[in-house]
Protein backbone atom coordinates (compact mmCIF):
# COMPACT_ATOMS: atom_id res chain seq x y z
CA UNK A 1 0.00 0.00 0.00
CA UNK A 2 1.43 3.33 -1.04
CA UNK A 3 1.12 6.24 1.38
CA UNK A 4 3.36 8.92 -0.11
CA UNK A 5 6.06 9.52 -2.71
CA UNK A 6 8.32 12.54 -3.04
CA UNK A 7 11.00 13.62 -5.48
CA UNK A 8 13.37 16.59 -5.74
CA UNK A 9 15.88 17.77 -8.33
CA UNK A 10 14.88 15.29 -11.01
CA UNK A 11 14.44 16.43 -14.61
CA UNK A 12 11.90 19.33 -14.57
CA UNK A 13 11.29 18.91 -10.82
CA UNK A 14 13.64 21.18 -8.85
CA UNK A 15 12.03 21.66 -5.43
CA UNK A 16 10.65 18.71 -3.48
CA UNK A 17 7.21 17.66 -4.72
CA UNK A 18 4.96 15.25 -2.80
CA UNK A 19 2.22 12.97 -4.09
CA UNK A 20 0.13 11.69 -1.19
CA UNK A 21 -2.43 8.90 -1.15
CA UNK A 22 -3.51 9.67 2.40
CA UNK A 23 -7.18 10.63 2.41
CA UNK A 24 -8.05 14.11 3.65
CA UNK A 25 -10.92 14.67 6.04
CA UNK A 26 -14.25 14.52 4.31
CA UNK A 27 -16.83 11.84 3.79
CA UNK A 28 -17.44 12.03 0.04
CA UNK A 29 -17.09 8.68 -1.76
CA UNK A 30 -15.46 7.29 1.38
CA UNK A 31 -16.75 3.74 0.98
CA UNK A 32 -15.78 3.36 -2.68
CA UNK A 33 -12.65 5.52 -3.04
CA UNK A 34 -10.88 5.08 0.31
CA UNK A 35 -10.01 2.19 2.58
CA UNK A 36 -8.81 1.76 6.16
CA UNK A 37 -5.49 0.13 6.97
CA UNK A 38 -4.61 -2.27 9.74
CA UNK A 39 -2.16 0.14 11.39
CA UNK A 40 -3.76 2.36 13.99
CA UNK A 41 -3.49 6.15 14.04
CA UNK A 42 -2.96 6.35 10.28
CA UNK A 43 -5.54 8.00 8.01
CA UNK A 44 -7.59 6.25 5.38
CA UNK A 45 -5.77 5.65 2.10
CA UNK A 46 -7.00 6.52 -1.37
CA UNK A 47 -7.66 3.81 -3.92
CA UNK A 48 -6.53 6.04 -6.78
CA UNK A 49 -5.10 9.39 -7.84
CA UNK A 50 -5.10 11.21 -11.17
CA UNK A 51 -2.64 13.80 -12.51
CA UNK A 52 -3.58 16.55 -14.98
CA UNK A 53 -1.47 19.20 -16.64
CA UNK A 54 -0.31 20.66 -19.92
CA UNK A 55 2.10 18.78 -22.15
CA UNK A 56 5.67 18.99 -20.81
CA UNK A 57 4.42 20.24 -17.43
CA UNK A 58 6.03 17.40 -15.46
CA UNK A 59 3.30 14.76 -15.18
CA UNK A 60 5.44 12.13 -16.85
CA UNK A 61 8.54 13.15 -14.90
CA UNK A 62 6.67 12.48 -11.66
CA UNK A 63 5.86 8.97 -12.87
CA UNK A 64 9.37 8.45 -14.27
CA UNK A 65 10.82 9.40 -10.90
CA UNK A 66 8.89 6.60 -9.23
CA UNK A 67 9.93 4.24 -12.02
CA UNK A 68 13.63 5.09 -11.73
CA UNK A 69 13.46 4.64 -7.96
CA UNK A 70 12.02 1.16 -8.48
CA UNK A 71 14.66 0.36 -11.12
CA UNK A 72 17.56 1.30 -8.84
CA UNK A 73 16.18 -0.66 -5.89
CA UNK A 74 15.77 -3.77 -8.03
CA UNK A 75 18.83 -3.47 -10.28
CA UNK A 76 21.54 -1.10 -9.03
CA UNK A 77 23.64 -3.96 -7.62
CA UNK A 78 23.08 -6.50 -10.40
CA UNK A 79 22.70 -4.35 -13.53
CA UNK A 80 25.26 -1.57 -12.95
CA UNK A 81 28.95 -2.38 -13.05
CA UNK A 82 31.60 -0.49 -11.11
CA UNK A 83 31.94 2.99 -12.60
CA UNK A 84 28.78 2.85 -14.70
CA UNK A 85 26.61 5.98 -14.45
CA UNK A 86 23.40 5.98 -12.44
CA UNK A 87 20.47 6.90 -14.75
CA UNK A 88 19.32 10.04 -12.95
CA UNK A 89 19.13 13.54 -14.45
CA UNK A 90 18.96 16.60 -12.16
CA UNK A 91 17.20 19.89 -12.88
CA UNK A 92 19.56 21.42 -15.46
CA UNK A 93 18.31 25.02 -15.64
CA UNK A 94 20.02 26.06 -12.43
CA UNK A 95 23.77 26.02 -11.78
CA UNK A 96 23.49 24.68 -8.24
CA UNK A 97 20.81 22.08 -8.93
CA UNK A 98 22.63 20.70 -11.96
CA UNK A 99 25.52 19.75 -9.68
CA UNK A 100 23.35 18.43 -6.84
CA UNK A 101 21.90 14.95 -6.30
CA UNK A 102 18.37 13.90 -7.19
CA UNK A 103 16.37 12.77 -4.16
CA UNK A 104 13.63 10.14 -3.91
CA UNK A 105 11.62 9.03 -0.89
CA UNK A 106 8.63 6.74 -0.49
CA UNK A 107 6.41 5.64 2.39
CA UNK A 108 4.48 2.39 2.07
CA UNK A 109 3.08 -0.55 4.00
CA UNK A 110 4.03 -4.16 3.39
CA UNK A 111 3.25 -7.21 5.51
CA UNK A 112 1.71 -5.02 8.19
CA UNK A 113 4.70 -2.71 8.69
CA UNK A 114 5.13 0.88 7.54
CA UNK A 115 8.43 1.79 5.88
CA UNK A 116 9.96 5.12 4.88
CA UNK A 117 12.81 4.61 2.43
CA UNK A 118 14.80 7.06 0.36
CA UNK A 119 18.08 7.96 -1.28
CA UNK A 120 19.88 10.83 -3.00
CA UNK A 121 22.02 10.16 -6.06
CA UNK A 122 24.07 11.84 -8.75
CA UNK A 123 24.96 10.10 -12.00
CA UNK A 124 28.26 9.06 -10.36
CA UNK A 125 27.30 7.82 -6.91
CA UNK A 126 24.72 7.36 -4.20
CA UNK A 127 25.13 10.34 -1.87
CA UNK A 128 22.68 9.32 0.85
CA UNK A 129 20.41 6.38 1.65
CA UNK A 130 18.13 5.72 4.60
CA UNK A 131 15.40 3.40 5.86
CA UNK A 132 13.00 4.02 8.73
CA UNK A 133 10.72 1.16 9.81
CA UNK A 134 7.69 1.29 12.11
CA UNK A 135 7.30 -2.36 13.19
CA UNK A 136 5.44 -1.42 16.39
CA UNK A 137 4.20 2.00 15.35
CA UNK A 138 7.36 3.74 16.57
CA UNK A 139 10.13 4.83 14.17
CA UNK A 140 13.34 2.81 13.99
CA UNK A 141 16.04 4.10 11.62
CA UNK A 142 17.48 0.76 10.58
CA UNK A 143 20.30 2.20 8.51
CA UNK A 144 21.68 5.39 7.03
CA UNK A 145 24.64 6.10 4.77
CA UNK A 146 25.95 9.58 3.96
CA UNK A 147 28.74 10.41 1.53
CA UNK A 148 31.57 12.27 3.28
CA UNK A 149 34.04 13.90 0.85
CA UNK A 150 36.61 14.41 3.61
CA UNK A 151 37.10 10.67 4.06
CA UNK A 152 36.25 9.86 0.41
CA UNK A 153 33.72 7.37 1.62
CA UNK A 154 30.54 6.94 3.61
CA UNK A 155 29.53 7.51 7.18
CA UNK A 156 27.32 4.57 8.19
CA UNK A 157 24.81 4.39 11.02
CA UNK A 158 22.90 1.25 11.99
CA UNK A 159 20.17 0.84 14.55
CA UNK A 160 20.43 -1.93 17.11
CA UNK A 161 17.18 -3.13 15.56
CA UNK A 162 18.94 -3.89 12.27
CA UNK A 163 19.99 -7.51 11.89
CA UNK A 164 22.37 -9.09 9.43
CA UNK A 165 26.00 -8.96 8.33
CA UNK A 166 26.46 -5.19 8.39
CA UNK A 167 30.19 -5.13 7.63
CA UNK A 168 29.95 -7.64 4.81
CA UNK A 169 27.11 -5.73 3.13
CA UNK A 170 28.88 -2.38 3.62
CA UNK A 171 32.03 -3.71 1.98
CA UNK A 172 30.07 -5.14 -0.96
CA UNK A 173 28.05 -1.96 -1.56
CA UNK A 174 29.53 -0.05 -4.49
CA UNK A 175 29.24 3.73 -4.69
CA UNK A 176 26.78 3.40 -7.61
CA UNK A 177 24.62 0.75 -5.91
CA UNK A 178 22.04 0.95 -3.16
CA UNK A 179 22.67 -0.72 0.17
CA UNK A 180 19.14 -2.16 -0.01
CA UNK A 181 19.81 -3.70 -3.42
CA UNK A 182 23.15 -5.11 -2.25
CA UNK A 183 21.77 -6.52 1.00
CA UNK A 184 19.13 -8.53 -0.82
CA UNK A 185 21.74 -10.08 -3.12
CA UNK A 186 23.58 -11.13 0.04
CA UNK A 187 20.40 -12.72 1.46
CA UNK A 188 19.53 -10.27 4.21
CA UNK A 189 16.16 -11.51 5.48
CA UNK A 190 15.11 -8.39 7.39
CA UNK A 191 15.09 -6.16 4.31
CA UNK A 192 13.17 -8.59 2.08
CA UNK A 193 9.72 -7.06 2.80
CA UNK A 194 11.07 -3.67 1.68
CA UNK A 195 12.67 -5.02 -1.49
CA UNK A 196 9.73 -7.31 -2.23
CA UNK A 197 7.31 -4.39 -2.18
CA UNK A 198 9.23 -2.78 -5.05
CA UNK A 199 9.56 -6.14 -6.83
CA UNK A 200 6.08 -7.58 -6.34
CA UNK A 201 3.69 -4.81 -5.30
CA UNK A 202 4.62 -1.88 -7.55
CA UNK A 203 4.08 -1.73 -11.33
CA UNK A 204 5.05 1.41 -13.27
CA UNK A 205 4.06 1.62 -16.95
CA UNK A 206 5.41 4.41 -19.16
CA UNK A 207 4.01 5.33 -22.61
CA UNK A 208 7.00 3.90 -24.48
CA UNK A 209 6.74 0.58 -22.67
CA UNK A 210 5.44 -2.31 -24.74
CA UNK A 211 3.08 -4.39 -22.65
CA UNK A 212 3.49 -7.86 -24.07
CA UNK A 213 0.23 -9.81 -24.28
CA UNK A 214 1.91 -13.05 -23.16
CA UNK A 215 1.08 -12.50 -19.48
CA UNK A 216 -2.61 -12.18 -20.34
CA UNK A 217 -2.43 -15.19 -22.68
CA UNK A 218 -0.90 -17.30 -19.90
CA UNK A 219 -3.65 -16.23 -17.49
CA UNK A 220 -6.29 -17.39 -19.97
CA UNK A 221 -5.18 -20.97 -19.28
CA UNK A 222 -7.17 -20.63 -16.03
CA UNK A 223 -10.90 -20.74 -16.74
CA UNK A 224 -11.77 -18.31 -13.93
CA UNK A 225 -9.11 -15.84 -15.08
CA UNK A 226 -10.24 -16.23 -18.69
CA UNK A 227 -13.82 -15.37 -17.75
CA UNK A 228 -12.61 -12.23 -15.98
CA UNK A 229 -10.53 -11.22 -19.00
CA UNK A 230 -13.48 -11.94 -21.29
CA UNK A 231 -15.71 -9.63 -19.26
CA UNK A 232 -12.88 -7.10 -19.27
CA UNK A 233 -12.78 -7.24 -23.08
CA UNK A 234 -16.58 -7.04 -23.33
CA UNK A 235 -16.41 -3.57 -21.82
CA UNK A 236 -14.99 -2.48 -25.18
CA UNK A 237 -16.44 -5.05 -27.60
CA UNK A 238 -19.45 -7.09 -26.55
CA UNK A 239 -19.31 -9.13 -29.75
CA UNK A 240 -16.43 -11.16 -28.27
CA UNK A 241 -18.09 -14.29 -26.87
CA UNK A 242 -15.05 -16.43 -26.13
CA UNK A 243 -11.27 -16.48 -26.03
CA UNK A 244 -9.58 -19.60 -27.40
CA UNK A 245 -5.96 -20.59 -26.96
CA UNK A 246 -4.38 -22.44 -29.87
CA UNK A 247 -1.05 -24.25 -29.71
CA UNK A 248 1.07 -23.70 -32.80
CA UNK A 249 4.44 -24.97 -33.91
CA UNK A 250 7.15 -22.36 -33.84
CA UNK A 251 8.81 -24.10 -36.77
CA UNK A 252 7.38 -22.95 -40.09
CA UNK A 253 8.66 -21.39 -43.27
CA UNK A 254 7.65 -17.84 -42.31
CA UNK A 255 9.45 -18.04 -38.97
CA UNK A 256 12.59 -19.58 -40.47
CA UNK A 257 12.82 -16.95 -43.21
CA UNK A 258 12.62 -14.14 -40.65
CA UNK A 259 15.48 -15.46 -38.49
CA UNK A 260 18.94 -13.86 -38.70
CA UNK A 261 21.55 -15.73 -40.70
CA UNK A 262 23.29 -18.32 -38.56
CA UNK A 263 26.55 -20.18 -39.03
CA UNK A 264 24.67 -23.39 -38.25
CA UNK A 265 21.11 -23.00 -39.61
CA UNK A 266 20.49 -26.75 -39.37
CA UNK A 267 21.06 -26.71 -35.63
CA UNK A 268 18.78 -23.66 -35.25
CA UNK A 269 16.03 -25.40 -37.19
CA UNK A 270 16.43 -28.54 -35.09
CA UNK A 271 16.15 -26.45 -31.94
CA UNK A 272 12.90 -24.92 -33.19
CA UNK A 273 11.38 -28.08 -34.60
CA UNK A 274 9.77 -29.32 -31.39
CA UNK A 275 8.94 -25.94 -29.87
CA UNK A 276 5.48 -24.44 -29.91
CA UNK A 277 3.75 -21.28 -28.78
CA UNK A 278 0.24 -20.27 -27.73
CA UNK A 279 -1.80 -18.06 -30.04
CA UNK A 280 -5.01 -16.35 -28.96
CA UNK A 281 -8.22 -16.26 -30.96
CA UNK A 282 -11.13 -13.94 -30.16
CA UNK A 283 -14.46 -15.50 -31.08
CA UNK A 284 -16.85 -12.82 -32.39
CA UNK A 285 -20.59 -13.36 -32.72
CA UNK A 286 -22.22 -10.70 -34.91
CA UNK A 287 -25.72 -11.32 -36.27
CA UNK A 288 -25.33 -15.03 -35.50
CA UNK A 289 -22.17 -15.17 -37.60
CA UNK A 290 -19.21 -16.68 -35.74
CA UNK A 291 -15.74 -15.47 -36.69
CA UNK A 292 -12.46 -16.07 -34.84
CA UNK A 293 -9.87 -13.31 -35.14
CA UNK A 294 -6.22 -13.36 -34.14
CA UNK A 295 -4.79 -10.69 -31.88
CA UNK A 296 -3.03 -8.95 -34.77
CA UNK A 297 -6.34 -8.73 -36.64
CA UNK A 298 -7.96 -6.74 -33.84
CA UNK A 299 -7.86 -2.95 -33.52
CA UNK A 300 -5.00 -1.20 -31.76
CA UNK A 301 -7.31 -0.35 -28.88
CA UNK A 302 -8.44 -3.98 -28.49
CA UNK A 303 -4.84 -5.18 -28.59
CA UNK A 304 -3.86 -2.69 -25.91
CA UNK A 305 -6.88 -3.59 -23.79
CA UNK A 306 -6.07 -7.30 -23.98
CA UNK A 307 -2.44 -6.66 -23.04
CA UNK A 308 -3.69 -4.56 -20.11
CA UNK A 309 -6.25 -7.14 -19.00
CA UNK A 310 -3.81 -9.60 -17.45
CA UNK A 311 -1.82 -7.06 -15.43
CA UNK A 312 -5.07 -5.32 -14.43
CA UNK A 313 -6.49 -8.61 -13.15
CA UNK A 314 -3.24 -9.39 -11.35
CA UNK A 315 -3.02 -5.95 -9.71
CA UNK A 316 -6.58 -6.16 -8.37
CA UNK A 317 -6.20 -9.79 -7.27
CA UNK A 318 -2.89 -9.20 -5.48
CA UNK A 319 -3.55 -5.73 -4.04
CA UNK A 320 -0.71 -4.04 -5.93
CA UNK A 321 0.00 -0.41 -6.82
CA UNK A 322 -0.35 0.29 -10.55
CA UNK A 323 1.08 3.52 -11.97
CA UNK A 324 0.36 4.37 -15.62
CA UNK A 325 1.46 7.38 -17.61
CA UNK A 326 -1.14 8.28 -20.26
CA UNK A 327 -3.72 5.59 -19.59
CA UNK A 328 -6.14 7.10 -22.11
CA UNK A 329 -3.94 6.47 -25.18
CA UNK A 330 -5.95 4.39 -27.71
CA UNK A 331 -8.81 3.90 -25.23
CA UNK A 332 -12.26 5.51 -25.28
CA UNK A 333 -13.04 7.85 -22.34
CA UNK A 334 -15.95 5.67 -21.18
CA UNK A 335 -13.69 2.62 -21.20
CA UNK A 336 -11.03 4.46 -19.21
CA UNK A 337 -13.70 5.43 -16.69
CA UNK A 338 -14.79 1.79 -16.45
CA UNK A 339 -11.22 0.59 -15.85
CA UNK A 340 -10.63 3.12 -13.10
CA UNK A 341 -14.02 2.27 -11.63
CA UNK A 342 -12.82 -1.29 -11.00
CA UNK A 343 -10.48 0.19 -8.38
CA UNK A 344 -13.35 2.19 -6.85
CA UNK A 345 -15.47 -0.92 -6.35
CA UNK A 346 -15.16 -2.87 -3.10
CA UNK A 347 -16.24 -6.08 -4.85
CA UNK A 348 -13.69 -5.89 -7.67
CA UNK A 349 -10.99 -4.37 -5.44
CA UNK A 350 -11.32 -6.31 -2.21
CA UNK A 351 -7.50 -6.41 -1.80
CA UNK A 352 -7.21 -2.59 -1.79
CA UNK A 353 -5.12 -2.20 -4.92
CA UNK A 354 -4.23 1.39 -5.84
CA UNK A 355 -4.06 3.16 -9.20
CA UNK A 356 -2.18 6.32 -10.18
CA UNK A 357 -2.58 7.67 -13.72
CA UNK A 358 -1.83 10.71 -15.81
CA UNK A 359 -4.40 11.76 -18.39
CA UNK A 360 -5.83 14.60 -20.46
CA UNK A 361 -9.37 13.18 -20.23
CA UNK A 362 -11.23 15.95 -18.40
CA UNK A 363 -14.51 13.98 -18.35
CA UNK A 364 -13.06 12.14 -15.35
CA UNK A 365 -13.10 15.39 -13.36
CA UNK A 366 -16.40 14.47 -11.81
CA UNK A 367 -17.20 14.86 -8.08
CA UNK A 368 -19.30 11.70 -8.35
CA UNK A 369 -16.25 9.76 -9.52
CA UNK A 370 -13.19 11.33 -7.87
CA UNK A 371 -12.78 12.90 -4.45
CA UNK A 372 -11.10 16.29 -4.24
CA UNK A 373 -7.98 14.78 -2.64
CA UNK A 374 -7.57 12.32 -5.53
CA UNK A 375 -7.11 15.02 -8.18
CA UNK A 376 -3.63 16.46 -8.75
CA UNK A 377 -2.13 18.95 -11.18
CA UNK A 378 1.33 19.71 -12.55
CA UNK A 379 2.33 23.15 -13.76
CA UNK A 380 5.65 24.49 -14.99
CA UNK A 381 6.68 28.05 -14.12
CA UNK A 382 8.72 30.57 -16.12
CA UNK A 383 11.95 29.03 -14.81
CA UNK A 384 10.99 25.59 -16.12
CA UNK A 385 10.27 24.18 -12.65
CA UNK A 386 7.42 21.71 -12.13
CA UNK A 387 5.00 22.16 -9.26
CA UNK A 388 2.73 19.29 -8.21
CA UNK A 389 -0.35 20.30 -6.24
CA UNK A 390 -3.71 18.96 -5.14
CA UNK A 391 -7.16 20.25 -6.03
CA UNK A 392 -7.63 20.64 -2.28
CA UNK A 393 -5.43 23.75 -2.36
CA UNK A 394 -8.35 25.59 -4.00
CA UNK A 395 -10.85 24.44 -1.36
CA UNK A 396 -13.54 23.60 -3.91
CA UNK A 397 -17.03 22.69 -2.78
CA UNK A 398 -17.83 18.97 -2.68
CA UNK A 399 -20.30 19.27 -5.54
CA UNK A 400 -18.33 21.78 -7.61
CA UNK A 401 -18.10 21.15 -11.37
CA UNK A 402 -14.42 20.19 -11.42
CA UNK A 403 -14.16 19.79 -15.19
CA UNK A 404 -15.63 23.21 -15.91
CA UNK A 405 -13.47 24.82 -13.24
CA UNK A 406 -10.32 23.24 -14.67
CA UNK A 407 -11.05 24.17 -18.28
CA UNK A 408 -11.80 27.76 -17.22
CA UNK A 409 -8.37 27.97 -15.63
CA UNK A 410 -9.55 28.08 -12.03
CA UNK A 411 -6.98 25.46 -10.96
CA UNK A 412 -4.16 26.34 -13.36
CA UNK A 413 -2.22 23.53 -15.11
CA UNK A 414 -3.54 24.48 -18.56
CA UNK A 415 -1.43 24.82 -21.72
CA UNK A 416 -0.63 28.29 -23.00
CA UNK A 417 -2.16 28.62 -26.44
CA UNK A 418 -1.07 31.73 -28.27
CA UNK A 419 -2.26 33.06 -31.59
CA UNK A 420 -1.33 30.75 -34.43
CA UNK A 421 -0.67 32.29 -37.84
CA UNK A 422 -0.59 30.30 -41.06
Amino acid sequence: MLIEFSVANYRSIKEKQVLSLSAAKGGELAESNTFPIEISRLPLLLRSAVLYGANASGKSNTIRALGIMQFLVLNSFSALQEGQPIPVTPFLFDAESSQSPSEFEITFINEGTRYQYGFAATSQKIMEEWLVAYPEGKPQKWFERVQNPEIKGYVWRFSRNFSGQKEMIKTATRSNALFLSTAIQLNNEQLKPVFNWFANKLAVILPEAFIHPQFTIDLCASESAKQYILSFMNAADNSITNINLVKKKLYNADVISSLPISESPEKMIDDLRDKDYTAVRFVHNINQMIAPLGLNEESQGTQKLFSFAGPWFDVLAQGKVLVIDELDTSLHPLLVRHLIGLFHNVKTNSRNAQLIITTHDTTLLDPDFYRRDQIWFTEKDAKGMTRLYSLLEFKPRKNEAFERGYLKGRYGALPFIGDLAF
